[in-house]
């Protein structure tokens, strides 16, 4: 009966903790589905302009939205481990395509090369 209510207490204690806590700067979703567009575009430079530091650009657009590179990153694991990152991927791929409609065929053809599942709507 001792061993019952251990298993009960700790059954109860784990229900009432979340597995994976949220960083204290937790970034807010769309926030960090804007980040993530951000780079993503900036990523692209290097194919226009062969030699460009990308992590330089990585560190404008975090500057620029006025986040620490510690605090993305802890909500990038967060929400990765929360399962809550393909929404947010998503999310920012809807930001490129409002951006740059001609993208639209630049994700499906890497889609495509990458057997990947995920569809455009637009």
């Amino acid at each position: 009966m001792k061993l019952f209510h251990y298993l009960f207490l700790m059954f109860f204690l784990m229900s009432c903790s979340e597995l994976v806590q949220p960083p204290k700067k937790l970034l807010p979703k769309d926030q960090m589905a804007e980040i993530i567009a951000e780079l993503a575009l900036t990523d692209q430079l290097n194919n226009y302009i062969p030699g460009t530091n990308t992590e330089n650009a990585a560190r404008f657009v975090l500057k620029e939205q006025k986040i620490k590179a510690a605090d993305f990153n802890e909500s990038y694991e967060y929400y990765l481990a929360t399962g809550e990152l393909d929404k947010i991927l998503d999310d920012a791929q809807e930001i490129i395509l409002d951006k740059d409609p001609k993208a639209a065929e630049y994700i499906r053809k890497k889609i495509k090369e990458n057997n990947t599942t995920t569809v455009l709507e637009k």
